[in-house]
């Protein structure tokens, strides 16, 4: 490796050392991010931000093929509209950033920024919705938000970030509830197929549950260091926002009925999460179907003549399969290495003159470092081989982490047992469905509940931690 590839790359702390300074080493040095003077809030730069929009066309796609429409609320909300679903307002209220002057004149009401905007929704339907008709409304769109968070980091949680939100509203519960889990289903599909992560789907427990929701569906992913991190989540709010708002339509029968109502939503934490399940010492290891760039083309002995002008050829072909480009800056060929596999390039392509005159080039895949030779007349078609070589490789990688970072628990000894001798991880144990075992379980083995999994299994007939029958299996673990 040339020294300056190695300094480039010997900036990051290795993950091992400290993963959360590895991680906020790679958020940087990737020119992910930068931080501003504002406490809790960070600029997310063109490469963190063109990571974004290409999760945002992707989904945006998906909820468009079932029916959903992009609209845009207010920003603001008042006091008085936040107060009328009780459980909703307690459940922000701590997360709040209130409005209080508009110029110099103090507002007759405050006004809440969005953290979220049921409140918003609901008032809206409540002027356009009248008839069974009207339904389903099937909406989305895609804001920032603010949280007053006290800790913050990275994409992971700060007091402003982006995100989609869906808001449906349906004439009866079960319509309602497939909406749910349809929506859990395309996180899971995107999450899954396009950012090679894999999750696993299940329900929060009641306490665990969106503030005003009757249920809450989520994914919860594993990261490189065996912690959880919620990816996505779903909610059925019932008809209890209707009835808070007075919602109604008239049914078929012309009775008036209220409506039932979702909400789910994924934000830039999605970019943590890529950070934190693919990355490496490094730096980014990017999912193909995301990265801004898919494959970099570094000419090499750029100043011969014929080079830059087959590598910019080169370029122009694969542009026309994938998203590509070339370097052609006068940096030396292993700092554009050490810096492409910083920013978590797929692939990269080194063409010089020898392989000019041999009619090929080499192509090396940034997962796994290796390097095919590939004759120029199938570029475009090895190049789309090796983009999926790289999805498949970083899922596998992802998914065997989690594996054996997944535990099987009988007892709270178990837990701690199995937590101390093999690091974090997924903890799957059963529960009888008592929040005191829940918050017991925390308290002593420091995991708490991730999910009740859709896809259950029988571990025992006991509660991890009362003995008493077990209702169901959970996944515990340590979270983001």
């Amino acid at each position: 490796m040339a020294n300056n590839q190695k300094k480039m790359v010997d900036d990051i702390t290795s993950m091992d050392v400290d993963f959360a300074k590895w991680y906020t080493d790679v958020c940087k040095k990737a020119e992910l991010i930068e931080y501003t003077s504002i406490k809790g809030c960070m600029v997310i730069r063109p490469y963190g931000y063109a990571i974004w929009e290409n999760i945002q066309r992707i989904l945006d796609g998906m909820f468009k093929a079932t029916g959903h429409e992009n609209v845009c609320m207010p920003m603001f909300i008042p006091e008085s509209l936040l107060q009328k679903e009780a459980d909703h307002v307690e459940g922000f209220a701590p997360e709040c950033a209130w409005v209080t002057y508009g110029g110099n004149e103090k507002l007759e009401e405050r006004l809440c920024v969005r953290p979220t905007s049921e409140t918003l929704f609901c008032e809206h339907f409540k002027n356009i919705v009248h008839s069974h008709r009207d339904l389903p409304k099937l909406y989305n769109q895609w804001v920032s938000v603010v949280r007053w968070e006290k800790t913050t980091r990275p994409f992971l949680r700060s007091r402003e970030f982006l995100w989609q939100e869906g808001h449906t509203l349906h004439a009866t519960p079960e319509e309602a509830i497939e909406e749910t889990e349809k929506m859990l289903g395309i996180y899971t599909k995107f999450c899954q197929e396009d950012l090679a992560m894999p999750v696993i789907q299940g329900q929060k427990t009641e306490s665990d549950k969106f503030a005003g929701a009757e249920r809450t569906y989520c994914i919860e992913a594993l990261m490189h260091d065996g912690k959880a991190l919620q990816a996505g989540t779903s909610h059925y709010f019932g008809d209890g926002f209707a009835k808070a708002f007075d919602i109604q339509f008239a049914d078929k029968n012309n009775q008036l009925q209220y409506p039932h109502q979702t909400s789910w939503g994924v934000t830039t934490r999605l970019i943590g999460a890529i950070i934190m399940t693919h990355g490496d010492d490094n730096g980014l290891v990017l999912p193909p179907a995301v990265a801004p760039i898919q494959a970099i083309v570094i000419p090499v002995a750029q100043h011969k003549d014929g080079v830059l002008d087959a590598a910019n050829e080169l370029c122009d072909r694969l542009n026309k399969v994938c998203r590509a480009k070339i370097d052609d800056s006068n940096n030396t060929p292993g700092w554009k290495f050490a810096e492409y596999e910083m920013k978590g390039v797929p692939v990269r392509i080194e063409l010089g003159p020898r392989d000019i005159e041999a009619g090929q080039c080499v192509v090396v895949t940034r997962h796994n470092r290796e390097k095919t030779i590939v004759p120029l007349d199938k570029i475009e078609e090895v190049i789309l081989e090796k983009l999926e070589e790289v999805r498949k490789g970083i899922y596998e990688k992802a998914l065997e982490n989690r594996e054996r970072r997944t535990y099987i628990a009988h007892n709270m000894d178990e837990i701690i047992a199995d937590l101390e001798k093999n690091g974090d991880g997924f903890v799957k144990a059963m529960w009888c469905g008592d929040e005191a075992c829940e918050d017991k379980v925390k308290e002593v083995t420091g995991v708490g509940s991730r999910c009740i999994p859709l896809e259950q299994e029988h571990i025992d007939d006991k509660c991890v931690c009362c003995g008493k029958p077990a209702k169901c299996m959970v996944y515990w673990g340590k979270a983001y």
